[in-house]
């Protein structure tokens, strides 16, 4: 396996979430309430699984390793705009974060700003899982040899390793 097919499998389960996320605003926009809880679960999967694991991957991993490598200006570019997008993600899931607490405080008039941060997660993933799959992911693999590859697909698996114990190690310290 290639070092993107872990990143590939990844997005087919971020692209699932994201089709629940849109289904779900829509419903609240059509029901003018929105359930707390719900964001708060899609926070978490948009912090921890897509975010921190998925694109901890990608910066942490396969960037940091192309990064030393001669790429083309083209490659480059998209590499530095993959990583101002994941940067936009984390913006948007901090807004949407901020808009719930609102929201959970009473304040009705969040509900807006709540949906629209949903529907710009919704629309935002798309795009940018189809750049990294279906322009950057296949021409970043051209800078490695097999056993680069082998050797960040390893890299890869022993970060999934860590990520759960990482989490909840977190949870732990936020409560003592």
């Amino acid at each position: 396996m290639l070092p993107i097919g872990p990143l590939m499998i990844e997005h087919r389960l971020i692209e699932r979430m994201i089709d629940i996320i849109a289904r779900t605003a829509e419903e609240a926009r059509q029901s003018g309430s929105m359930d707390p809880l719900f964001v708060d679960a899609a926070v978490d999967f948009i912090r921890v699984y897509a975010d921190r694991t998925h694109h901890g991957k990608e910066e942490d991993i396969l960037f940091r390793e192309l990064s030393a490598r001669d790429m083309s200006p083209d490659d480059s570019r998209v590499m530095g705009e993959l990583i101002e997008e994941h940067k936009l993600g984390r913006r948007l899931v901090g807004e949407l974060v901020a808009s719930n607490d609102a929201y959970r405080r009473g304040n009705r008039n969040s509900l807006r700003a709540i949906l629209d941060k949903l529907r710009a997660i919704a629309e935002f993933y798309p795009k940018h899982i189809q750049k990294e799959d279906k322009v950057f992911f296949p021409a970043s693999m051209e800078y490695f040899t097999d056993a680069e590859k082998d050797s960040m697909l390893e890299e890869m698996w022993t970060f999934d390793r860590k990520m759960i114990h990482e989490k909840y190690t977190r949870v732990v310290e936020s409560w003592e």
